[in-house]
């Protein structure tokens, strides 16, 4: 029943169901019931009418003294309640001839809103509910802990808007909360104090208290964590039986001659992550593995070790980035590093297409062994040989079916995604908990950590003495601007505004523009001549928040830095720091912002840890805004908070994962993972579809 479409919940009808679908994602009862309220209105405490005063907001309850249409100009409904300490009014001007019949003198009603106090105290479309005084108070709209939903202009035009989801929910819930089954075993509900899961659902519309609301919600996204583990593990299981045979070993004199070629000595993290990959590179199965580091932490060269084992064993190697300026970058650093250890090819959509034909031909032949690019890689026109290794930089910035399609040009080939974002340890285990992790936090042994500090605009003549000192050292300077023009809309200094006003102010100086509206070829041409030292500021966006790699660059102004996430921040500061030098970052905002945009700006400055700062952040602005919206699983959890809920994370991971252990026949019986799991007694009644869209 719960799978029933919602055209035939009384009141619904075709039209207004079509309406919850395209507006509300609601096709069905059962979503309905997941349908949970956005936030709470606390109108359980009820307050006398003669205690209340001008701004307050309360509920009061009264008997109906007086129903009247007044006013000349524009007309509205007065009904004016008493409870003995006092009157109240409540003025209505909308639906005021259909108001008037619903209000009768002699009622006893609640009212809940605002008190403002015009010749006598009154609300202005107050909530409110009636009260049969021969039975206990039933009211969904005022007198308790009210729910208020997420509606759009079009279902509150329908009749959608808080307070007609709560009639129906209400309504839905009298008639079909029997229906709702037990989809988790009972140890488990026991033995973490959950409330069943009828109970939950009951609870999170129609809450007694915040308390009971919040233990609702745990219930919830107890079960959405769970199902999404036991997928994920299903999902790495099936993988792990899906053998992959491999035509040679590893050769280990290939992985001793590159290290012993490198210019440096690597960090213990870096020597442990080769070491790990080099493990899973040598298993029977594809290794699908997670490298973390944070800014300037060398992640680029253990990815080299990486392609080097697939190399030694005669297999292609294909290394994916977001942009043309980091797949550039790889390519020099690739090629100046491994010298001739293998032939490599830079593959972006700027390429003629005559060079295109010629690389495309060199990879069917397996003559390009490592392939290094953007998403032209992903393009039909590409066809490996021996794709043996992917490995794709910045993977966030991929959605989950870019990189699906790079992997289905190999034969299960291995898989190593890496981030300079730090991801805390809660998002890890809820999206890539299929994947192994090897997190580097070790910096090389000659960076010194960014010095940062935070200045008011009213004192930027002051940093602008700073840079120019810097300048005459020979050192460079980056300018960060969240614009690339000015905004009607946006009181915000643009980057060609500034462009202009840095040309002024340092005339003695070369100072150039970097956006991302320009051409790749311009980009490459004023990158190269900042590598170069040939221009001493570099004004720009963020478009440089990544793979932008210049030692001598040691000092980053950030303007309107309270406009960018910690998260952001971390990866621009990222860019200095990259040299022996003592560098610097100053972030600038206006004299008066938020205490919460200041918090933010405070943390950073306190700390370099990027895992540090990523905690904060999720803690400060959720999963999504730290993810962005092609971070496929982060926005859609209905009900996990990820900033507070590790615990949960932890107890739902390692259930699901240990059930999954002890399932030894489920992925024998069929390959189609949704087909395996709705077999399980365990998944009756989960919106396993639910699960299945997050991860798709």
């Amino acid at each position: 029943m719960l799978d029933k479409s919602v055209q035939f919940v009384k009141g619904i009808g075709p039209r207004r169901a079509e309406l919850l679908r395209s507006e509300a994602g609601i096709e069905t009862i059962d979503d309905l019931l997941y349908y949970v309220p956005r936030r709470y209105l606390d109108r359980s405490s009820f307050k006398p009418i003669g205690e209340c005063a001008a701004g307050d907001t309360v509920t009061v309850s009264g008997t109906i003294a007086r129903v009247g249409i007044a006013g000349r100009k524009r007309r509205f409904l007065e009904v004016v309640i008493d409870d003995g300490t006092g009157k109240l009014s409540g003025i209505f001007f909308g639906g005021i001839h259909y108001l008037e019949k619903a209000f009768s003198t002699g009622g006893v009603i609640i009212f809940s809103g605002k008190v403002d106090y015009y010749r006598t105290r009154q609300m202005v479309h107050p909530d409110f509910d009636f009260i049969d005084e021969d039975s206990r108070i039933s009211s969904i709209h005022a007198g308790r802990i009210v729910p208020l939903y997420r509606s759009t202009e079009k279902l509150k035009s329908a009749g959608f808007d808080s307070r007609g989801f709560r009639r129906t929910i209400r309504a839905v819930i009298d008639e079909h909360i029997e229906g709702v089954g037990e989809p988790l075993p009972g140890e488990l509900v026991e033995k973490y104090s959950l409330p069943s899961l009828r109970d939950a659902l009951l609870s999170i519309h129609f809450p007694e208290s915040f308390e009971a609301a919040e233990r609702s919600r745990r219930r919830l996204a107890f079960n959405e964590l769970f199902f999404l583990q036991f997928y994920l593990a299903i999902n790495r299981r099936r993988l792990r039986e899906d053998v992959k045979k491999r035509g040679g070993l590893i050769d280990e004199g290939a992985i001793g001659r590159f290290s012993a070629g490198l210019p440096f000595t690597p960090t213990g993290d870096q020597v442990r992550a080769m070491d790990e990959i080099r493990e899973n590179m040598n298993d029977p199965f594809p290794m699908n593995r997670m490298l973390q580091g944070d800014v300037g932490s060398g992640k680029t060269v253990v990815a080299m070790a990486a392609a080097v084992m697939a190399a030694s064993r005669g297999e292609q190697v294909a290394v994916m980035a977001p942009t043309e300026t980091l797949s550039s970058q790889h390519y020099h650093t690739f090629t100046s590093i491994l010298g001739e250890t293998a032939p490599i090819e830079l593959l972006t959509g700027s390429l003629s297409k005559s060079r295109k034909e010629e690389i495309y031909k060199r990879i069917r032949d397996g003559a390009a062994q490592i392939v290094i690019g953007t998403h032209a890689l992903i393009q039909r026109d590409v066809t490996f040989r021996d794709l043996g290794l992917i490995i794709i930089d910045e993977q966030h910035r991929f959605g989950v079916n870019q990189r699906a399609r790079l992997r289905e040009k190999g034969q299960l080939p291995d898989l190593l995604v890496m981030t300079a974002t730090p991801i805390p340890r809660s998002l890890s285990l809820t999206l890539y908990g299929d994947l192994d992790i090897t997190v580097i936090r070790e910096k090389p042994a000659n960076r010194l950590p960014v010095k940062t500090y935070i200045f008011p605009e009213s004192r930027l003549s002051g940093v602008y003495n700073s840079v120019r000192k810097y300048v005459a050292q020979k050192r460079q300077v980056y300018f960060v601007l969240p614009l690339i023009e000015e905004s009607e809309k946006v009181d915000l200094k643009s980057a060609k505004a500034a462009f202009e006003s840095l040309k002024n102010t340092f005339p003695e100086y070369s100072v150039e523009l970097l956006h991302g509206r320009m051409s790749q070829e311009d980009k490459d041409d004023v990158m190269g001549r900042f590598k170069n030292g040939e221009v001493d500021i570099l004004v720009s966006t963020t478009v440089i928040e990544v793979g932008v790699d210049v030692p001598n660059a040691t000092v980053m102004v950030v303007e309107h830095a309270e406009r960018f996430g910690l998260s952001q921040l971390h990866q621009l500061r990222g860019r200095v720091g990259r040299g022996a030098e003592q560098s610097f970052c100053a972030l600038v905002h206006p004299d008066d912002i938020p205490d919460e945009a200041r918090e933010r700006l405070t943390t950073l400055a306190s700390t370099d840890d990027g895992f540090a700062i990523a905690e904060e952040d999720l803690k400060l602005r959720g999963a999504g805004e730290i993810t962005g919206t092609r971070q496929h699983g982060y926005t859609d959890l209905e009900f996990s908070d990820l900033g507070k809920d590790l615990d949960l994370i932890v107890a739902a991971r390692q259930e699901a994962w240990s059930m999954v252990d002890a399932m030894e026949n489920v992925m024998e019986q069929t390959s189609d993972m949704e087909q395996a799991l709705l077999r399980l007694p365990v998944l009756e009644g989960i919106r396993s579809k639910r699960i299945l869209s997050i991860l798709s």
